[in-house]
């Protein structure tokens, strides 16, 4: 067994000491961006798997393809910065890491599959540690509690325990998480939960913090989880009705309208594109497909239409600020579908989804993020006005623009408009 000094002060902000030091079974992390909460759990893994003959861990996140260019990467990454990446070998394709001297293994898999897991075994000590990186991301608790019960069985050491790393940005407070292990009256009682920020990680340069103190200037509601690390809360939420799961996209397509919307955006905002299954009988919208990236171009917009097979379908894209010319020259391309979206007042397009009880794919981080901080704007005593804030809504504007088909018909469209603006609830 190779001798390592580590200075363990150095290696970890003291925020996370207790993923060092404490025995819990169950450690929880929610934290703002940049928090170091990531690689703390990294440095933790690679620790205990070089100190503790027993451990292998295994990595999971709410789809398998996701660890290889996260956690499989950071750790990689953690190994290199502490000096013993040599004693790794780490094998991408599968992904799976194996500590050389011994066996041990870090192995990396999805909660799409929970029961796959349960068969896992390993060949050197114990499968007993569990890092649930992004784990906001698992809707379901019942998938967790599948994964988390398969980590059973005893120990040969005689100081050895098990134990479950969580991670994640609070983004709702209506998540199964915060009653489990932040609520004082229904918490697991072998568990320990800390919220950390971007004042615990020493490492942020400070061009990344200015950035973070703009946002609380820019989007105070956005910036109270991304910032602060606080629960997301749902007081004032456009889209109550919204629950993010699983679904088979090819059963909930049948007998269902397939709407698309884009809003144009280079920097700082996002290009977004979002499809999504409308069914107009049952009430239930299915956001499946989103695209948010900054710096497109034409070309690389075209490309990515392309690719994803968005040649001929209608697409509804906003129109100002250039749209108009990113309209037609996506046209003149190939895309044939692209069409410009209608002026029409906002809440009128909001007013129509509000209608539908909304379903998202876990994947959909930017669509999940933006439906969980759309909310209302306030007036200056603080009390809710009838419109949305202006802000962190980019694929919130495209799913408008998609559903207009269904809402802006030919027939007494000019009526339906005016009586809307009649009740006051025009901009």
């Amino acid at each position: 067994m190779p001798v390592i000094n580590w200075n363990l002060p150095k290696m970890v902000s003291k925020a996370y000491a207790p993923l060092f030091t404490s025995n819990k079974r169950y450690i929880v992390y929610k934290g703002s961006r940049g928090s170091g909460k990531s690689e703390a759990a990294a440095r933790k893994a690679i620790l205990d798997i070089v100190t503790k003959p027993y451990v292998n861990w295994l990595i999971l996140r709410r789809y398998a393809n996701t660890n290889r260019q996260s956690t499989f990467t950071l750790l990689q990454k953690v190994a290199t910065q502490l000096g013993v990446s040599g004693l790794f070998q780490f094998n991408s394709s599968l992904p799976e890491i194996t500590y050389k001297p011994t066996g041990q293994k870090i192995l990396f898999r999805g909660a799409d599959k929970p029961l796959s897991i349960i068969s896992i075994s390993v060949e050197t000590g114990n499968l007993c540690r569990l890092w649930v990186e992004e784990s906001y991301q698992l809707e379901s608790e019942e998938a967790f509690d599948v994964v988390d019960e398969s980590m059973r069985g005893v120990i040969d050491d005689p100081n050895g325990f098990y134990q479950t790393i969580l991670t994640f940005n609070p983004w709702n407070e209506r998540h199964w998480l915060k009653r489990r292990f932040f609520d004082e009256d229904t918490r697991e009682p072998n568990s320990l939960a800390f919220t950390t920020t971007y004042r615990d990680n020493p490492f942020l340069d400070d061009a990344y913090v200015s950035r973070l103190l703009e946002m609380k200037i820019r989007n105070p509601r956005r910036a109270r989880v991304a910032v602060d690390g606080e629960w997301g809360v749902a007081e004032g939420l456009i889209y109550e009705n919204t629950i993010v799961e699983k679904f088979d996209v090819r059963e909930v397509v049948k007998n269902a309208r397939i709407v698309r919307g884009i809003d144009w955006g280079y920097g700082p905002d996002p290009t977004a594109f979002i499809e999504y299954a409308i069914n107009t009988r049952t009430k239930d919208v299915y956001i499946y497909k989103e695209m948010y990236k900054k710096h497109m171009l034409t070309d690389e917009i075209f490309k990515w239409l392309y690719v994803h097979g968005h040649q001929q379908g209608d697409i509804r894209a906003d129109y100002a600020n250039g749209g108009d010319r990113m309209i037609q020259e996506l046209k003149n391309k190939g895309i044939s579908g692209m069409k410009r979206a209608h002026k029409y007042e906002i809440m009128f397009g909001v007013t129509y989804l509000q209608d539908f009880k909304i379903h998202v794919l876990p994947s959909l981080e930017h669509t999940i993020e933006e439906l969980n901080s759309y909310v209302y704007d306030t007036d200056k005593e603080g009390g809710w006005v009838g419109k949305a804030v202006d802000k962190n809504n980019h694929l919130m504007d495209a799913m408008r623009y998609a559903v207009e088909p269904l809402i802006m018909t030919r027939k007494s469209t000019n009526d339906r408009m005016q009586a809307f603006k009649d009740l006051g609830l025009g901009r």
